[in-house]
């Protein structure tokens, strides 16, 4: 991962190049941002500008040994901590370095993914990953040694904020007397989730959203997608590069959306409890990103429901099949009962990121949606 391959960012780019030329890199930095911003690969390529022998004005050389061990993620001096199980069926405790392998081919794919992904990746799609205090343990080891090639050791902890609150005293005192050149590089979602103590100690570099027009050009530039189609799926996808690529995966994934979601608010509607349940069947054996995707495509429906109630019909940028559904659809989704939607299909996407029931959760939005589109004010 190079800088010219992270998609849009231009900002952050230049701050960060303009810090190492001038000497002022941080031992601590926490790149902060939405999911499908770009902060891990914003990330790797930083350590590796660092890293390179050669580095040029924008990007690091790519020819250097240092650059080819990137291109690998087999770089001595640069580790990855992430979440992961405490053990599995019995066997010993695991540190991330038992799931290297796993995670060198989750990034070759991209750097642009999300943590229900990792778990689906090692097989742990039901339970929750932490970063645990045996990885603490690795981190004061693999700091204590001094750095094989390059000028600074390098360790990224991604989604900081599942670091396991009992593990967190022993990285709080490295992070605040670090060895010499080190450099941490924390990457998170949630600041929320943080704790104090860790935010307190590291220089917060903010990823903004991606804008529209930086995710189509990315998905034209890097992965040749037709104009029309990146255009499409940039306007559907609100920033999210990763949800970009899960759409741009499969051709029939906006088609299958759209029908989906017509007959399953449909049933909503008519309130046939027997027809909900099986929906809800349905939605539960979806996968999460799956889920997901569902769910901010149905916000998305609802957006353009107003715009079409606004008289707005010239801003809508849809598939063809989904502008019939939104202008026959429209009629029951009144502005306010649209937003009123849009809250409760946010509230859900917050709930399968943490790993809720979803036959609870999804027979819980299909009542609530009865509800909201029966009242119509």
């Amino acid at each position: 991962m190079y800088f010219r391959d992270v998609i849009g960012q231009e900002d952050i780019k230049k701050k960060l190049i303009h810090n190492i030329k001038n000497k002022r890199v941080s031992h601590a930095q926490l790149f902060l941002g939405p999911e499908g911003s770009g902060k891990l690969a914003l990330a790797i390529a930083y350590a590796r500008y660092l890293a390179c022998e050669n580095p040029g004005a924008e990007d690091a050389c790519g020819s250097c040994p240092s650059c080819l061990k990137y291109n690998k993620f087999a770089h001595p001096d640069l580790t990855f901590f992430y979440p992961i199980p405490s053990r599995l069926k019995g066997d010993t405790p695991l540190i991330s370095k038992d799931f290297a392998p796993q995670w060198r081919s989750f990034l070759e794919k991209s750097p642009y993914v999300s943590l229900n992904e990792w778990y689906k990746s090692i097989d742990i799609e039901n339970k929750q990953g932490i970063i645990n205090a045996r990885d603490c343990n690795e981190i004061v080891k693999v700091l204590s040694y001094k750095s094989y090639e390059s000028e600074f050791k390098v360790v990224i902890i991604w989604m900081i904020e599942r670091l396991y609150h009992s593990a967190a005293p022993k990285l709080l005192k490295i992070l605040e007397e670090p060895p010499e050149k080190t450099l941490f590089l924390l990457v998170s979602e949630n600041q929320d989730m943080i704790l104090s103590t860790i935010l307190s100690r590291a220089q917060m570099v903010k990823i903004p959203r991606l804008k529209d027009h930086e995710v189509g050009e990315g998905l034209i530039s890097h992965y040749s997608c037709d104009p029309v189609r990146a255009d499409q799926i940039a306007f559907l996808a609100d920033g999210n590069f990763h949800q970009a690529l899960f759409m741009l995966e499969s051709d029939e994934i906006l088609e299958n959306n759209t029908n989906f979601l017509r007959e399953w608010l449909r049933v909503c509607y008519k309130n046939d409890t027997r027809e909900i349940l099986a929906y809800v069947d349905n939605l539960a054996k979806m996968g999460r990103e799956r889920q997901k995707n569902l769910l901010s495509f149905a916000i998305e429906v609802f957006r353009q429901c107003n715009l079409f109630n606004y008289h707005a019909s010239n801003l809508i940028k849809v598939h063809p099949d989904s502008r019939d559904f939104i202008s026959k659809f429209s009629a029951i989704l009144t502005p306010n009962v649209a937003m009123q939607m849009a809250e409760e299909f946010s509230k859900a996407i917050y709930h399968v990121e943490r790993n809720a029931n979803p036959k609870i959760l999804f027979t819980d939005l299909s009542l609530k949606s009865n509800r909201i589109m029966k009242t119509k004010k």
